[in-house]
């Protein structure tokens, strides 16, 4: 269960399933990227757009140039349109970023119903105790997500509906952000021509769309590498428990090796995509690049492993910050399921081996599994929130919740999933049949 934002912010209807289509904004500091959901004749929710555009308009997931973020907005939604064939109009908005903030709470309610048994109303009520904490005036809540139920003492209920009781506690995570970062978001997407249906953490969208159930159950930790910060939630038993950003990302790395290299950070992004390392066992020793000259200068060239020495120390720097933030507050106990890496930054080879030389837990590059549709396109780990806030946002407005992903992981950047068979049709016109006998007859 998952509460949306306390406000409306376009003051329209909500979406319905009628609308037939659900869209994911993923709007980052590198890139952004939109990706169009679509419940197909048999009411299975397919994926049959995908669009990118590069991101200049925000720093470390605050909005620091309003133009330049609605026009990659405009950008990434008309190349996920002309994929798609369809009209965007509605769009779910991930929201990141050090001004984000996750906070655990309880609240207890006494049972009203008729003879003490447990409905609705009840759990709306102790939700609702439960999420009344003081929080700053610029600051509002995105998201109450229920952990556990306590009913007169007996605790781990998952569900209490139904239940006989006198007092019942929820246990409950919730998530923070600034207003005026939320605001400035939802401007750029209104200002390019589209309205936002709500707000969605996107670490909470990247985990809905690679995270297990087994290993929400066991307690795992995942790290989503951005272009500007590193967004971390960790599951226990289910449900979040801890949610942080950490402000370095790729971006990082690509500004160290311009310094060092001497070289424009387009040419610098360029060396790290097509040459980078971030673990240098992996790097043959005599194996060389050749970096272009600036100003006139002639091209020099440099062992890879010069390379990969400049990127390992930094990627090596937010895997420590990540375990640092888990440490702090006690949590990392919990993690008994390991990691699982997602996001452009997962993509970097040995991006997960040298995680485990940091965490010392099993480690894993999760992207998102197969929807249907455009099979190839989104199953990359750099699609994870997009392709999560379409999941999300379909829950939201009521469709039928999509099976868990199945732990598809992914080693390198350049390893592609293998399409999913398509499921044999030839029962569908046999289907279709029965169902206008039974309606008639």
């Amino acid at each position: 269960m998952i509460c949306g934002p306390t406000r409306s912010y376009t003051g329209q209807r909500r979406p319905s399933l009628g609308d037939n289509l659900i869209v994911g904004l993923d709007i980052g500091t590198s890139k952004t990227c939109a990706v169009i959901g679509q419940y197909n004749e048999n009411g299975v929710l397919e994926i049959i757009g995908v669009g990118t555009a590069p991101s200049t308009g925000l720093r470390k997931g605050v909005v620091v140039n309003i133009e330049a973020t609605l026009q990659s907005v405009i950008k990434a939604v008309d190349a996920a349109e002309l994929m798609s064939g369809r009209d965007v109009k509605d769009c779910f908005v991930g929201v990141a970023g050090a001004n984000v903030e996750g906070i655990n709470s309880r609240g207890v309610v006494a049972v009203t119903g008729k003879g003490r048994e447990i409905c609705q109303s009840d759990v709306e009520r102790v939700i609702e105790a439960a999420r009344a904490i003081v929080i700053p005036m610029d600051r509002e809540v995105l998201h109450v997500i229920p952990q556990t139920f306590i009913v007169d003492d007996q605790k781990g209920i998952r569900d209490p509906l139904d239940m006989i009781g006198v007092r019942l506690e929820a246990e409950v995570h919730i998530i923070t952000g600034s207003v005026t970062t939320a605001q400035n978001l939802v401007r750029c997407v209104n200002r390019a021509g589209f309205k936002a249906d709500g707000l969605i953490l996107q670490s909470l969208a990247a985990s809905r769309a690679v995270l297990t159930a087994d290993e929400k159950e066991l307690g795992c930790l995942l790290v989503d590498l951005g272009g500007g910060t590193t967004d971390v939630l960790m599951y226990s038993d289910g449900a979040p428990y801890f949610s942080a950003s950490v402000g370095a990302g790729g971006s990082q790395v690509t500004n160290d090796l311009s310094i060092v290299l001497n070289v424009p950070m387009d040419v610098a992004e360029r060396i790290k995509l097509e040459s980078g390392s971030c673990y240098l066992p992996h790097v043959e020793v005599d194996e060389s690049i050749v970096v272009p000259g600036v100003g006139g200068r002639s091209p020099k060239e440099i062992s890879r492993a010069k390379v990969a020495s400049i990127i390992q120390p930094r990627m090596e720097e937010i895997f420590r910050l990540v375990r640092e933030k888990v440490e702090q507050p006690g949590f990392w106990g919990h993690i008994k399921g390991g990691i699982v890496l997602t996001g452009g930054g997962a993509l970097m080879p040995g991006a997960s081996d040298l995680a485990y030389e940091v965490f010392g837990v099993p480690v894993r590059t999760g992207a998102p599994s197969s929807l249907g549709g455009l099979v190839d396109a989104y199953r990359n780990p750099a699609y994870s929130t997009a392709v999560g806030l379409v999941l999300l946002g379909a829950e939201r407005m009521g469709g039928a919740p999509e099976p868990e992903p199945r732990g598809r992981t992914v080693a390198h950047g350049n390893e592609k999933g293998k399409p999913a068979k398509a499921k044999p049709k030839s029962d569908a016109p046999l289907r279709r049949i029965v169902e206008w006998l039974k309606e008639f007859f």
